[in-house]
């Protein structure tokens, strides 16, 4: 059966060997009541667990040019409730939020955040982290929660293993996730929800080519690379990425979860994955860690006590046209809320723009070239 997700592919590099790599391409998704919603790729997602980019308003997001967010199925079931967000008007209503939503399927938060009690075949049962409670989420569930929230894309329910984790260990996860996506498959959802599958595999190559054979036998309208970036060295993870993207379609949306630090993003678009998404530019923020085109900037430092220039005089944003690293560092210190939103503001510009940088570099052959002068002027390490 044909997608209904379009994916027109507008550009695409080849690395020395001919393989497909870094490309530039537009999805288009069905959207709800007759709205479309297009997104340039490669492009990164700010991640807004609750409901909420942390100390983002949607107006920040819009005028920052964000073009999809996350919400998170796990932490929206338990608080405020998936039925109580459908009965308010659906996860876009509710925070009011006017472009596409991805929802992850609850499984890592599940296996990561939560006090595990069983994992079978049929599911998990888990402790809420809230308030000890025990839940049970399985395939259909996640389905059903997701289905609820009404996102654009949903993602399906997949066991991501711990690291460090045996092959056997690894090779179960994969097994019961690819169940699971079958299982999950079997789910109705609203017409305009779009579905992606999920392929697990470790730091094992061999497990890797399985789960990708068999997710990408199923009807999914994207495949994304689970299991990475849980505490595996950043040269393994991009080493594994570069080894399962071509693995994936290449008509289809590539999506590497949880990824990453800039330079991962870099080395991602180099593997030819699509998008993105991670905490870190918004947890930074509020940890007074600064992503600039010179390098990280830790704005508690007491360098910037007295400094009038703009945080990154590169960067358009609100926080670097109008205020200095003396206010941002003087906010900081005296626990202001201001502090997280300026900061957040900044770091999710940063990435954003980032993405830009690279779909133009792509599109004017030049990706390589402007890969280098990335790591040259933010001083960053470059892990081949």
């Amino acid at each position: 059966m044909e997608s209904r997700l379009k994916f027109l592919i507008e550009k695409q590099s080849y690395d020395a060997e001919g393989i497909p790599r870094a490309r530039v391409g537009r999805i288009t998704l069905p959207g709800s009541k007759q709205t479309q919603h297009q997104i340039e790729t490669p492009i990164f997602m700010p991640v807004g667990t609750q409901g909420t980019v942390k100390a983002m308003s949607p107006d920040d997001l819009y005028r920052m040019r964000a073009q999809i967010i996350l919400g998170n199925t796990y932490h929206l079931y338990l608080r405020p409730g998936h039925q109580r967000v459908e009965r308010l008007g659906e996860l876009h209503q509710f925070m009011n939020w006017k472009g596409p939503i991805l929802t992850d399927s609850g499984g890592f938060q599940v296996f990561s955040l939560a006090d595990l009690n069983k994992i079978d075949n049929d599911g998990v049962v888990f402790q809420s982290h809230i308030d000890g409670s025990s839940h049970r989420f399985t395939p259909e569930l996640s389905m059903e929660i997701q289905r609820a929230l009404a996102s654009d894309i949903v993602m399906a329910f997949d066991q991501c293993p711990p690291y460090p984790a045996t092959r056997e260990q690894v090779r179960a996860a994969m097994i019961r996730t690819v169940s699971w996506a079958e299982r999950g498959l079997k789910v109705p959802l609203k017409p305009h929800q779009m579905r992606f599958g999920i392929v697990q595999g470790g730091l094992f190559e061999e497990l890797r080519v399985e789960s990708a054979r068999d997710i990408t036998s199923m009807p999914f309208d994207g495949y994304a690379i689970g299991g990475l970036s849980i505490g595996e060295t950043p040269e393994l993870m991009q080493k594994m990425t570069r080894f399962t993207a071509p693995l994936l379609p290449v008509d289809r949306p590539r999506y590497l979860m949880g990824v990453g630090r800039p330079e991962d993003l870099v080395e991602g678009v180099r593997a030819g994955i699509d998008m993105f998404d991670c905490v870190m530019p918004t947890r930074n923020a509020r940890n007074g860690t600064l992503f600039t085109s010179q390098g990280k900037v830790n704005i508690k430092n007491a360098r910037y006590a007295d400094d009038p220039g703009p945080l990154d005089p590169q960067c358009p944003c609100e926080t670097c046209t109008q205020y200095s690293r003396a206010y941002l560092r003087h906010l900081f210190i005296a626990g202001e809320a201001l502090s997280a939103r300026l900061n957040t503001v900044h770091n999710l510009t940063y990435y954003l723009r980032l993405m830009e940088q690279m779909r133009n570099a792509i599109r004017e052959n030049r990706f390589d070239d402007w890969a280098d002068s990335f790591y040259t002027q933010a001083n960053a390490q470059k892990y081949q």
